[in-house]
């Protein structure tokens, strides 16, 4: 019964920001501020995308999905945060636990892979503007949107079984708002080394693989926008691109610079690694929609539209 305990633990106990426990109220204000902007930001965007047949493109279906996955990587974090530092909610059940590192590193994973998917469209739109419909035609779409799925899923799933198959019989406190695979891995007694091995090398080399891609197609893009003769068609082509541009970047550079404070920056003090990892899931959802927002001019239109007609109404 001791052993089987240890491999099937009831609950594991979040710990919350250590060190900053009389701030919880106050710091979890901005996050539920934060959190329900990406909810209506996003559950707007999904809507404007639905109704309006003018945005049935490939762009937007890619967006479409970036908004999705956005919705699960905060309601899969930031909820509980907020249980915890307002109402002391810290314990987590293993299930809940598991769930939570699952979606918490697959709409990582996910959203990395759309970034690309969006790269590519846009390569497809300005490099080869006579065949767009052609090369991303429906069913291409499919497949992309299947692969993108099936392999993120592929690559995040062992997470899961990684961590079921070791023995929790000592602490069962994680020094953080939610749940991550090496972060929980961390408690075990058992050697972790696969888990460590995994946890980094996979997930990170599979994002890895597409920022080189999305660079190399943005390589393409510049060379092709600078070989446009009118300075007019330039300007149009780079703006197009400007709106994936800024969310590549409110992605992909929070994720090293925690990547590298986490390996590297051993004198910052824990509790505000575990408050930039919260930003850090919490803040690209909320402001995804923004950017598209205001960098897209479709978008821009039927937004105003919208809250126009529903204001005559």
């Amino acid at each position: 019964m001791y052993n089987l305990s240890c491999y099937n633990p009831s609950s594991f106990i979040l710990a919350g920001i250590p060190g900053l426990e009389k701030f919880h109220i106050w710091i979890g204000i901005p996050f539920c501020v934060i959190y329900v902007l990406a909810v209506v930001g996003n559950g707007t965007l999904l809507y404007l995308i639905v109704i309006e047949d003018s945005l049935h493109e490939p762009m937007f279906f890619f967006l479409f999905m970036l908004a999705t996955t956005d919705l699960i990587l905060s309601t899969a974090t930031v909820p509980k945060l907020l249980s915890n530092l307002w109402l002391g909610s810290q314990e987590i059940t293993f299930t809940d636990c598991l769930t939570q590192v699952f979606f918490l590193h697959f709409s990582f994973v996910v959203d990395s892979a759309i970034l690309l998917a969006m790269a590519l469209d846009r390569y497809v739109a300005i490099c080869f503007p006579l065949r767009y419909t052609t090369v991303l035609a429906p069913q291409v779409i499919i497949k992309l949107v299947v692969g993108i799925v099936v392999r993120s899923f592929l690559v995040i799933l062992p997470d899961v079984f990684l961590l079921k198959r070791l023995p929790f019989c000592g602490k069962r406190i994680i020094p953080h708002t939610y749940c991550e695979h090496i972060g929980v891995a961390q408690l075990s007694s058992a050697n972790i080394s696969i888990n460590i091995w995994y946890g980094f090398s996979v997930p990170v080399m599979t994002v890895a693989s597409d920022v080189v891609f999305i660079a190399v197609s943005y390589v393409f893009i510049l060379r092709a926008v600078f070989h446009l003769s009118s300075q007019g068609a330039r300007q149009k082509a780079l703006g197009t691109c400007g709106s994936h541009i800024c969310v590549i970047l409110m992605f992909y550079t929070p994720a090293a610079f925690s990547i590298l404070a986490h390996r590297f920056g051993h004198s910052v003090p824990r509790n505000m690694l575990i408050l930039f990892a919260n930003l850090y899931v919490a803040i690209p959802p909320a402001l995804n929609p923004i950017v598209y927002g205001v960098k897209t001019k479709k978008i821009q239109d039927k937004f105003i539209l919208l809250f126009t007609l529903k204001k005559t109404q």
